[in-house]
């Protein structure tokens, strides 16, 4: 009998399944699709330290660090590990910055460095030096995800063990059994990571969580002037969205003048970030509208928005050569949710987009629970 079966591959699934198979347990895995296309793909493959709230999160995104660092060395994937930028371009931006070096970042240990004046002008030759300055965050990590996720499952099947059943849908649950479109499987733990899907499985339990939806609008661009791109980039929007900055007092009046001037950001959840791609390309985006179901139009007008800030924040035109919808579990309880079903079953769920920032901790310390290794 196998000892676990996970259902689903995208992040939290694969790090349940490298948390067993590391321990010498036999694990299968059961996607419904081909190969990931969920969230874990559509994102911008940022593994923030720098912007996780106190607490919990933190911990997990700082335990989360090493664990992508040895996928990225052994199963043979890209890996920037020189960081982050979070650019600030008004006074209200900065001032958010300075107060988070200030304070948060002494009391909790961010390892986090303002730049201003000529340190921010050194940056690729002076490329952002019309911002105000820039927080630099030395343990922000970024991969490419559509070709990482595949090349840890490949590393997963071939070196760990991990047995994978792809275009196979799951069916039904109870404890010890799975019934599957491939067939059914016996198992003595079994881990739903279904992603946002709260009505294919465990449907009662999740509902109870008052589960969202949040969808958000991409591009792929490639920018029409020469940039070599090694860090992930943020801008002082980002200080409204992420838990580390949004509730200093600096913040209110950041939000009071972004509400002012430019309503259709708050409106419409636009918070700017670039990920490089290892191709040349950036990843730009996003936008997040919640709901129970992610409705399939996008607004021409949202990504025109994102690209007059991505032009701004590079300070040069870029070319879209793709766009799509991203989508993550939203609402819940908290930022994540692991949820014991029944004897055997439970579920791993996040309920915010930072799944790749502390989903490899958040399954190891599951996986420790489960195995009763920590209470």
């Amino acid at each position: 009998m196998t000892d676990f079966l996970i259902v689903g591959a995208g992040i939290l699934g694969l790090s349940h399944a490298y948390a067993a198979a590391r321990r010498g347990l036999r694990v299968k895995v059961f996607e419904r699709s081909a190969t990931p296309l969920g969230a874990s793909v559509r994102n911008f493959g940022q593994a923030l330290v720098s912007g996780q709230p106190p607490g919990q999160m933190l911990d997990l995104a700082r335990a989360s660090r090493p664990l992508w660092a040895h996928w990225a060395e052994h199963a043979g994937f890209a890996l920037k590990r020189n960081g982050s930028l979070l650019l600030a371009r008004t006074a209200q931006e900065r001032d958010v910055l300075e107060a988070f070096c200030e304070s948060r970042a002494v009391e909790y240990g961010y390892p986090a460095r303002l730049l201003e004046g000529a340190e921010l002008n050194a940056l690729y030759d002076g490329r952002f030096s019309h911002h105000r300055a820039a927080l630099h965050g030395l343990e922000d990590q970024q991969l490419y995800s559509r070709e990482a996720l595949p090349t840890l499952v490949a590393w997963l099947r071939e070196q760990m063990g991990v047995e994978f059943h792809f275009s196979t849908l799951v069916r039904d649950i109870e404890p010890g059994r799975l019934s599957t479109t491939a067939g059914t499987f016996s198992g003595g733990q079994i881990v739903v990571c279904s992603g946002h899907d709260y009505q294919t499985l465990l449907a009662e339990p999740m509902a109870a969580l008052q589960p969202q939806v949040c969808r958000l609008q991409m591009l792929r661009a490639r920018p029409r002037f020469q940039l070599d791109l090694q860090h992930s980039l943020l801008t002082g929007l980002s200080c409204l969205h992420y838990g580390a900055y949004a509730d200093l007092p600096q913040a209110a009046a950041l939000r009071e003048r972004v509400q002012s001037h430019s309503p259709h950001l708050l409106e419409h959840g636009i918070h700017l970030l670039i990920s490089p791609t290892p191709h040349g390309e950036l990843i730009i985006g996003d936008s997040h509208a919640y709901g129970s179901d992610a409705s399939p139009f996008n607004a021409e007008q949202v990504d025109n928005w994102m690209i007059e800030l991505a032009e701004h924040t590079l300070g040069g035109r870029i070319e879209v050569v793709e766009r799509w919808q991203g989508v993550y579990g939203s609402g819940g309880p908290g930022p994540f949710s692991l949820l014991p079903v029944a004897p055997g079953i439970s579920a791993a769920l996040m309920h915010t987009g930072v799944g790749m920032s502390v989903g490899p901790a958040l399954a190891e310390r599951h996986v420790a629970r489960l195995l009763g290794e920590v209470s």
